[in-house]
């Protein structure tokens, strides 16, 4: 037992009043550590929502570059339906995708102007001026065609939009482009021309009626054939170029989703497609913006100092053909994925039949333009271009009904005019 004078250490100072020094230590302690605990917890709170705000703001940042664009809504689902509706007589309702880009402004157009329903689909994507593919855009809202903003890879939102509407064909135009940028960004290839055309064949296989689908192949594909003019039975396994290669993989892929899910599926090997509205990457518009602002051009030439040519095919004359396609497309035989009987596969060469040579075609647009070219010649290089194009169009004739009416000097008249008149000119300022 403690002895009195160790007793006496705990006795209180004051009657009544007990000083438990131990228990003020452990209060003092506990005052410390939850005032600790309270900063730690802040801390913990900033830290957190500093991470959230980052991890959205790089969700946001990465995401803009396919999704950029909300989807979805009352007022959104009510513009697709809208567009969609089908104003004539066994009408078809049609997605198309590319719908701001070159080829697929006119053929919306086209099959608005003819009562069918069309609602598009567009990424609105900076390989070229964005402000072209905006100025497409309006001229189709003035005729009532809605074009939704949104990357063709992006499975939600193609899902709902053949939720919304039965789309009885699907016009696939959306592609990455270009011969030469291939070298520079090979990975929008990839998902654009590949990953891109199976999200969209998925789509089409699982929805309950499948619609039937024609899309834009390449003439790309003939590659390094040296055999002219090019057949839809001549081989394409030697691609010259990654674009050429991605267009290739399609026409595969295409083919095992016809085989597997009974798809109905035509393919259309587009011959260098040119007129108004037109892609400024192409070599005749290019030439038009350099002749205009006084500025020279760069002629390439084939081997033992051959002119290059190409089987310059006008607008109006590939919408024809697209157009074509879709009437003659035979309805897909599965539904919800599940095939239900062999379904129709084509491919036809869509072309202008008389290939012309670069430098003629310079000399034309100098013509036109009423202006003189500062032309530098020089060797092709190792870019993926090929030296010729010709196209065989005997199958499209036949089963399509597709005739080209078009020249090259027609039609190059019709591009500057159009040209001329989108961007003007004055001698001595430049011309976008």
């Amino acid at each position: 037992m403690p002895s009195l004078a160790e007793e006496e250490l705990f006795l209180p100072s004051t009657p009544g009043k007990f000083k438990d020094k131990s228990h003020s230590m452990h209060r003092q302690f506990h005052r410390c550590f939850a005032s600790t605990s309270t900063m730690f917890l802040w801390a913990l709170f900033l830290i957190a929502l500093t991470a959230t705000y980052l991890s959205f703001q790089s969700f946001v940042d990465s995401g803009s570059k396919y999704f950029s664009t909300a989807w979805g809504g009352i007022h959104w689902e009510k513009q697709v339906r809208t567009s969609a509706e089908i104003h004539r007589h066994n009408g078809f309702s049609v997605l198309v995708t590319g719908a701001a880009g070159f080829v697929g402004s006119h053929v919306s157009l086209a099959l608005k102007k003819r009562g069918d329903g069309v609602v598009g689909l567009d990424n609105f994507n900076n390989y070229y001026d964005p402000s072209l593919k905006k100025a497409r855009k309006n001229l189709l809202s003035e005729q009532n065609i809605f074009i939704v903003e949104g990357d063709v890879n992006d499975a939600r939102m193609l899902a709902k939009l053949f939720e919304i509407v039965q789309f009885t064909h699907v016009m696939h135009l959306a592609a990455q482009a270009g011969v030469r940028y291939a070298m520079e960004n090979p990975q929008s290839y990839v998902h654009s021309n590949i990953a891109g055309l199976v999200t969209l064949l998925e789509a089409c296989k699982n929805a309950d009626r499948q619609p039937a689908i024609v899309w834009a192949s390449s003439s790309s594909v003939y590659g390094l054939n040296e055999k002219v003019p090019f057949s839809e039975s001549d081989r394409t396994d030697r691609p010259a170029s990654l674009y050429a290669a991605t267009k290739k993989a399609g026409e595969e892929i295409t083919h095992t989703y016809n085989h597997i899910y009974g798809l109905s599926i035509t393919g259309l090997r587009f011959f260098t497609v040119y007129g108004p509205w037109g892609r400024p990457d192409m070599a005749y518009f290019s030439f038009t913006r350099n002749i205009l602002n006084g500025k020279p051009i760069t002629v390439y030439r084939g081997k033992n100092h051959v002119d290059l040519a190409r089987d310059f095919t006008y607008i109006d004359d590939i919408v024809k053909g697209c157009v074509g396609s879709l009437d003659t497309a035979k309805k897909s035989t599965g539904s919800g994925g599940k095939k239900r009987g062999p379904a129709q596969y084509r491919i036809f060469n869509l072309g202008n039949t008389s290939p012309v040579t670069v430098p003629m075609m310079v000399n034309m647009l100098e013509k036109h333009l009423k202006v003189k070219a500062k032309k530098n010649v020089i060797e092709m290089p190792g870019n993926g271009d090929v030296p010729y194009t010709h196209a065989n169009i005997s199958s499209a004739r036949r089963e399509l009904g597709y005739k080209p009416t078009t020249d090259l000097q027609t039609g190059l008249k019709k591009f500057v005019r159009w040209y001329l008149s989108y961007y003007g000119y004055n001698p001595g300022k430049s011309v976008k």
